[in-house]
C-alpha cells in the first residue's frame, strides 16, 4: 500500500483537533482555536516520525507521556498545576473514548482496509473513521459529563462573591444551588439573592428600609434622597415562587458585575441582578447569599418566574 505522509500528518491533524476541541468543551478552558491547531501540529508531527521510525525513542512510553504534558499546555494553558492536572486527566479521558469509537467503527467497517505500522494507522479509513468516531465520542462524552455534573452539582457548595454595586465592593459568602433558576423577567439576567443585612455598605439606607414601599410603587417622598434618585435606575422587579409563598417579588438591583470565586478561576459576570432578601438564609451564617448553577455556566434561558429556596 502507497502511503503518503502528507495525508498522515493531515488525518492526525484533524484527528487531534477533534480530541483537544472535546477537551476543551469538557473543561470550558478559555483557549484561542490558534493554539489548538498548533497543539494538533505538534501532535501529527510526532506521529510523522514515529512511523517513519527515524528517531526510536519517540516511540517510547516516556515521550509519549511529555507529548500530552505538551499538548495539553499548548492548547489549554492550564493556570495552576491542579489545573494542568485537571486538564491532563480529562484529555486522557476523551483521548480513550475518542480512540475506543473509531477502534469500534474500523471493526464494523472494513478493518483490512488500515495497516498499522510503528504503532500508528495508516490506511483508507482515517478521515472518514476520525469524523464519525468524533462525532459519537462528542456526543457521548456531553451526555456524560452532563449527567454527572447533574449528579454532582452541589447544593452545599459555598463560593466567595464579590459583588459591585454604585462602584462599592460587597462580599459574601454566596451557596451554589442548582435549583434556582431565577432571573429578571425582562433582561434574562440571573439574579444573586443576597440578605438584606449585607448590602449596607453598598446601597442607600432608604432602599433597604423601604422596600416594601419600593415594590408598592409608593416612592414618591422616596426621591427627594439624592443617594435613592441616582440608584432608582438599576431597580428591578423580580417574580418568585417558595415553598410557602407563591407569587412573590423580590427587590432587585442592577449590579455593576459580580465575581465568583473558586480555587481555579474568578467568574466575572457583567450582567448580574443582586435580590435583596429581608431574612437569613441559615441560623449559623455559613452562607448569606445564594446563586445559580446558570450564572457560572451563563445559560440563555429566560426564566420569568423561576423557583428560589429560602
Amino acid at each position: 500500500m502507497t502511503v503518503y505522509l502528507d495525508v498522515v500528518f493531515l488525518e492526525n491533524v484533524l484527528m487531534n483537533y477533534i480530541i483537544i476541541f472535546a477537551s476543551n468543551v469538557v473543561v470550558r478552558a478559555e483557549c484561542k482555536r490558534w493554539r489548538i491547531l498548533l497543539a494538533s501540529c505538534v501532535g501529527a508531527v510526532y506521529t510523522v516520525v514515529m512511523y517513519l521510525d527515524i528517531v526510536p525513542v519517540y516511540s517510547n512510553f516516556v515521550m509519549k507521556l511529555l507529548l500530552s504534558f505538551v499538548i495539553v499546555y499548548i492548547a489549554l494553558k492550564p493556570r495552576s498545576l491542579k489545573r494542568f492536572i485537571k486538564d491532563l486527566i480529562i484529555f486522557y479521558l476523551v483521548s480513550f473514548v475518542f480512540g475506543g469509537c473509531v477502534f469500534a467503527l474500523m471493526y464494523f467497517l472494513k478493518p483490512q482496509m488500515a495497516q498499522i505500522r510503528n504503532g500508528v494507522f495508516v490506511g483508507a479509513y482515517p478521515i472518514k473513521v476520525a469524523l464519525i468516531g468524533g462525532l459519537v465520542a462528542f456526543i457521548i462524552l456531553q451526555v456524560s459529563f452532563k449527567i454527572v455534573r447533574t449528579k454532582f452539582s452541589k447544593k452545599d457548595i459555598i463560593y466567595d462573591v464579590d459583588v459591585w454595586v454604585d462602584e462599592k465592593l460587597v462580599r459574601v459568602k454566596a451557596m451554589l444551588d442548582t435549583g434556582n433558576l431565577l432571573r429578571d423577567p425582562i433582561t434574562g439576567y440571573p439574579v444573586i439573592v443576597i440578605e438584606h443585612k449585607n448590602l449596607n455598605s453598598a446601597i442607600p439606607e432608604k432602599v433597604l428600609n423601604n422596600i416594601d414601599k419600593i415594590l408598592g410603587g409608593d416612592i414618591g417622598e422616596l426621591t427627594k434622597d439624592e443617594e435613592f434618585s441616582r440608584i432608582i435606575s438599576r431597580f428591578r422587579m423580580i417574580p418568585f415562587s417558595s415553598l410557602g409563598k407563591q407569587n412573590g417579588l423580590l427587590l432587585g438591583i442592577k449590579a455593576d458585575s459580580v465575581n465568583v470565586i473558586s480555587d481555579e478561576k474568578t467568574e466575572k459576570i457583567n450582567n448580574a441582578i443582586i435580590g435583596i432578601y429581608d431574612k437569613s438564609f441559615t441560623k449559623n451564617g455559613a452562607y448569606t447569599a445564594i446563586f445559580g448553577l446558570d450564572m457560572l455556566e451563563g445559560g440563555n434561558q429566560n426564566e420569568s418566574i423561576a423557583n428560589i429556596k429560602v
